[in-house]
């Protein structure tokens, strides 16, 4: 007897417990069907306390997993009575120990422990940085194989808090290719024999992992927060966090109103903002991204530059936002710089790019009116505590096995 079912969205459908991305008949996401329907939390540490609601067999061990906490200094600088922090990433004072720094890792270890659980041997994805990283170090902790496709400006952020080991094997996409090229790339190798597409946002164990931050945060709070603001690039985080607030709403301990999803991109690459703003489920690249590339490389937050997200899609974001009615934000290069300053000198802790973004988000929102000052906020700081790592352990840079000129490179050219 399985733990859950994966539905279609769309159609209905239904499947077994597997590693599956797509359904047979259409398009739509699929979701995780679970039986079992309250929240019991598990004496597990990190993420496997939310066993419940991970589509997995066996209960997870790690450390990794998101804290909640209210903000003191921040909320008072905000005039906010309820400013709560979901914070993944590494800061040992406050329990908080995902060594990769990212809330990318929530996504890797049930992803990798499904792969196991199904018989998959090798998983393939392409990265701008965060995931690369959170499945390099779980693909060494636990020696399934994993073929990392990289822009070259994403390089510099795969590194490991251990040595890597035989079974990572990084590919860097020559200078001129973005991460919609390593994208392009990762899906021809992931058609090789024995290997699995990561999937993204249509990988259910990526989303439900990183829905463990509103999990989390509802379990201390004692309810759902009645504001979310996360940094999109892809938008899945938006879409594990309505999803995530769906059980909750189902499990009836929580509350019955679903968080406002106050998402944000970060300009000049903002192309889900654009398509919302004029109230359109459809992106429209020559409208929204034109220029993507030129966009791609002004753009501070790099890891939020995904030119084919999963927003018009059955189950997508763009369905996120219409539930929850929720709204998007865009923020510039200076702003998140700005909020990143303001946010680590209150809080005491180094956030990356994404949360600064998301950090400018909540100052615009207070701004504008947006929040009361006695809602009760979530802000989720998807990845922080890189520089207080570096006190603690030496980041080991992982070496790429192959340079690719191009997505179209002949794949024996790869030597993997």
């Amino acid at each position: 007897m399985g733990r859950f079912t994966l539905k279609c969205l769309k159609c209905g459908s239904e499947y077994g417990q597997q590693y599956r991305l797509t359904c047979d008949n259409d398009d739509s996401l699929l979701r995780a069907d679970y039986h079992e329907k309250k929240l019991e939390l598990r004496a597990q540490p990190g993420i496997g306390r939310f066993h419940s609601w991970l589509p997995i067999q066996e209960e997870l061990t790690t450390e990794a997993g998101p804290i909640t906490y209210k903000s003191e200094a921040l909320a008072r600088e905000l005039g906010l009575a309820n400013l709560y922090i979901g914070f993944s990433g590494y800061w040992p004072e406050k329990g908080a120990f995902i060594k990769t720094c990212s809330f990318k890792e929530l996504e890797a270890h049930p992803t990798m422990q499904l792969l196991k659980e199904t018989g998959g041997k090798a998983i393939v994805l392409a990265s701008a940085g965060n995931t690369g990283r959170a499945f390099a170090h779980v693909s060494a902790l636990t020696g399934i194989d994993a073929y990392i496709v990289v822009p070259e400006s994403g390089i510099r952020k795969l590194w490991l808090p251990e040595e890597p080991t035989d079974s990572i094997h990084l590919i860097k996409m020559a200078p001129g290719n973005d991460y919609t090229d390593a994208i392009n790339l990762a899906g021809r190798l992931a058609k090789l024999p024995g290997m699995v597409p990561e999937g993204g946002a249509r990988n259910v164990a990526r989303r439900e992992g990183m829905g463990t931050v509103m999990l989390d945060a509802a379990v201390t709070i004692g309810k759902m927060p009645e504001h979310y603001f996360q940094a999109v690039g892809s938008g899945t985080g938006g879409i594990a966090a309505w999803e995530a607030a769906l059980r909750l709403r189902a499990d009836g301990r929580f509350g019955d109103r679903l968080p406002k999803l106050q998402l944000t991109q970060n300009l000049p690459f903002v192309p889900m903002y654009r398509a919302w703003q004029a109230g359109r489920r459809e992106i429209i690249p020559e409208l929204d991204m034109k220029d993507a590339k030129r966009q791609i490389e002004e753009t501070y937050a790099s890891v939020l530059t995904n030119r084919a997200p999963p927003y018009a899609v059955t189950g997508g974001l763009y369905d996120a936002l219409v539930d929850t009615d929720g709204t998007m934000y865009a923020v510039t290069k200076e702003e998140a710089l700005e909020a990143k300053a303001f946010f680590e000198s209150l809080e005491g802790i180094d956030i990356l790019p994404p949360s600064a973004v998301a950090a400018a988000a909540l100052l615009k929102a207070v701004e504008a009116g947006n929040v009361g000052k006695d809602d009760v906020i979530l802000l989720n700081i998807a990845g922080g505590g890189f520089e207080r790592l570096k006190e603690d352990l030496t980041p080991f840079p992982i070496k790429p096995v192959a340079t690719a000129e191009n997505p179209d490179v002949p794949l024996e050219e790869l030597v993997i």
